[in-house]
């Protein structure tokens, strides 16, 4: 007679693994992270790679197309080293129409610089009130001004065209200034920045000192949220700096359009006249350099406000 065989359960083995350990547990051999952390990294890095080209490319070609005559820009041929001309293309720049490029270039100085300017110090004080006040409807009027972010500024040019026909600044630099001086975007962030940055601690000490309202917020509300200000005023810069559609509506004259415009005029002479090709391209090219300046002036406050807090 044949005993039969009793296997333990636990010398029992799992497909693929080692010997089972007490109440039937396989153990699992480790596995390798290393090779899954490079795969995973070198996609990463590839990615990066990828978006880093396809965002510097357009630059690339504005640079060495700056530097070509209207033949080889038109023919493709960018990106030889041949027909370098970038000499007598801002000699023609400087002296087309008696250098109205770069009457156009100051008046985008001063629409970008001094609308982005009050419009940071006007986004700064509504979102310091926001924050650090209380009255009566406070938080249905902030609805209103996040109803404001979600409103596309074309969709607002008709309205402000006939505002800007009632008070008689159509054609003047007021007609683009003065719109450009309220951001809601601007006003939600400063509110998020003075929350984070000025203690309310700070604000009754200044007032038990006997400092005014106005005192407190200049000496003491601004200085601290300053890096919400500059942010608000590098956003504010860019939009102004590459508006279209609004100095479009307002203006007719050709000596107080910004640069966006007057590039677009010469460009589509360029169809017709070939002859413009090099002289917007190379103004596009100088163009970039006033947004590529503030960046890099700016940048240390910038960075402050967006990491702060991140480190206690």
């Amino acid at each position: 007679m044949t005993t039969p065989l009793i296997v333990d359960p636990a010398d029992q083995r799992a497909p693929g693994t080692g010997r089972a350990g007490r109440g039937g547990r396989a153990t699992v051999p480790a596995g390798r992270p290393g090779g899954n952390r490079w795969l995973s990294r070198g996609a990463v890095n590839g990615l990066l790679a990828i978006a880093a080209a396809y965002t510097l490319f357009p630059l690339v070609w504005l640079v060495t197309a700056a530097t070509k005559d209207a033949g080889n820009i038109l023919g493709g041929n960018v990106f030889s080293f041949e027909g370098f001309d970038l000499g007598h293309n801002l000699s023609t720049l400087a002296s087309y129409d008696g250098g109205i490029y770069f009457r156009w270039y100051g008046n985008s100085l001063i629409y970008a610089g001094l609308g982005a300017l009050g419009c940071s110090l006007v986004s700064v004080a509504a979102g310091y009130a926001f924050d650090k006040y209380r009255f009566r409807g406070k938080e249905k009027l902030f609805a209103v001004v996040l109803l404001g972010v979600l409103l596309p500024s074309t969709a607002l040019s008709l309205p402000l065209y006939l505002l800007a026909v009632k008070t008689h600044t159509v054609n003047t630099y007021w007609s683009v200034l003065i719109p450009v001086l309220v951001n809601p975007f601007g006003v939600y962030l400063s509110r998020i920045f003075s929350a984070g940055y000025i203690p309310d601690e700070a604000l009754e000490a200044a007032r038990i000192d006997g400092a005014g309202e106005m005192r407190v917020f200049w000496s003491i509300g601004l200085r601290m949220v300053m890096p919400g200000f500059v942010t608000v005023f590098l956003f504010q810069f860019t939009a102004i700096w590459n508006n279209f559609f609004l100095p479009l509506v307002m203006l007719s004259d050709k000596n107080l359009y910004p640069l966006s415009l007057g590039l677009y005029n010469w460009h589509s002479n360029a169809n017709a006249t070939p002859d413009f090709y090099p002289m917007v391209v190379s103004g596009s090219l100088l163009a970039v350099l006033p947004l590529i300046v503030a960046f890099i002036t700016l940048q240390r406050h910038w960075k402050a406000g967006l990491t702060a807090g991140s480190v206690k």
